[in-house]
């Protein structure tokens, strides 16, 4: 068989769905026809797309790199032919930002900026949009997954994001149990799920250990930040069930992830981070043993003010932020070694 865009529109429509049934019903085909189809588009290829689990598909690591440039092809496409001005807007229209995700708002934005000079940006006033539900711990993405470009699959939601959030667009953290999906009003759209690791004072003892397990660090004395947007508090009360430990103390700060950071690094405590934290003098940042926590980037935004076309491009250019503050995380990348598996030929 030849590949066509129809072939890649499937591809997306799994990922985004994270399971070949709800893709099916999300294209209009049947569940049997759409396993049939990614088994022609994988044999095609040369290699595996997605990773089978209990709790659906998740991309391997060949097929993250066909998902990325899947979609690049597919929103190439789809602004073709539009007008001179897509998505019917207006020049220099501005867009409500909720800055809920400030740590890829620079690499995003000035991408947007350059790929669409017309556009300007303003702050919604700071509220979350779709704070998530209290935690249980859920099945969390396989370790073999790649972190990127990853989508939930746990069933539908107890919590929707707010259809009256004064927001047109928004980047948010949250983690995988939190159910998060798109309404009528409001679009949803995950941009990378990474694991959680663990930062340390560079003088801990288990600095030296490849990948501290949850239970040995439970007489730590634990710093939250409440004020970034990612729900640090829900996911260490659910670390703390899945490893059974009761923390030595836990201080919930109304700072941010770098405030945090510096007092690691000053000796006041431990932390839980991204796995695409940057490294910071007098932090040591270690993967936990299992990845048992992983966060999601999801992108959020307003279905009667963005565009599909639009939504792309800032889809887009959230997606390259990510992996351009991946790429600076050397235990990241250490982890990822020594955790994923290659393609299978």
């Amino acid at each position: 068989m030849d590949l066509e865009l129809r072939h890649l529109r499937v591809l997306c429509a799994i990922a985004d769905s994270g399971s070949v049934g709800r893709a099916a019903a999300a294209i209009g085909a049947s569940q049997p026809a759409t396993s049939t189809q990614l088994r022609r588009i994988e044999h095609y290829l040369g290699a595996v797309v997605f990773d089978r689990t209990a709790a659906g598909v998740v991309p391997t690591t060949f097929g993250a790199e066909v998902l990325a440039a899947a979609r690049e092809v597919l929103s190439r496409v789809d602004r073709l032919g539009q007008a001179a001005v897509p998505d019917g807007e207006r020049p220099h229209r501005e867009l409500r930002l909720a800055a809920d995700c400030p740590v890829l708002l620079p690499g995003t934005l000035s991408r947007v900026r350059q790929l669409r000079p017309e556009l300007r940006f303003a702050l919604a006033p700071h509220r979350s949009p779709a704070p998530p539900p209290s935690p249980t711990p859920t099945p969390s993405p396989t370790p073999t997954q790649d972190p990127a470009l990853t989508q939930d699959p746990a069933p539908a939601p107890t919590s929707q994001p707010d259809a009256g959030a004064p927001f047109d667009l928004a980047l948010l953290l949250d983690h995988p149990g939190s159910g998060l999906r798109a309404t009528p009003a409001l679009a949803a759209r995950a941009v990378a799920t990474e694991p959680v690791f663990v930062a340390l004072p560079a003088g801990h003892p288990l600095r030296h250990h490849a990948e501290p397990a949850p239970a040995d660090l439970g007489g730590e004395t634990w710093l939250l930040p409440t004020t970034d947007g990612a729900p640090w508090p829900a996911l260490f009360r659910a670390a703390c069930e899945a490893a059974a430990f009761a923390p030595a103390g836990v201080r919930e700060l109304p700072c941010g992830q770098r405030e945090v950071l510096d007092l690691v690094a000053a000796g006041l405590g431990a932390a839980l981070v991204p796995g695409s934290t940057a490294p910071v003098p007098g932090v040591a940042v270690k993967p936990l043993l299992g990845a048992p926590l992983w966060l999601r980037h999801v992108l959020l935004w307003r279905r009667a003010t963005i565009g599909p076309g639009l939504a792309d491009t800032l889809f887009g250019a959230a997606a390259a932020a990510y992996r351009e503050l991946a790429a600076e995380a050397p235990h990241l990348h250490s982890w990822a070694g020594r955790t994923f598996r290659p393609p299978r030929t």
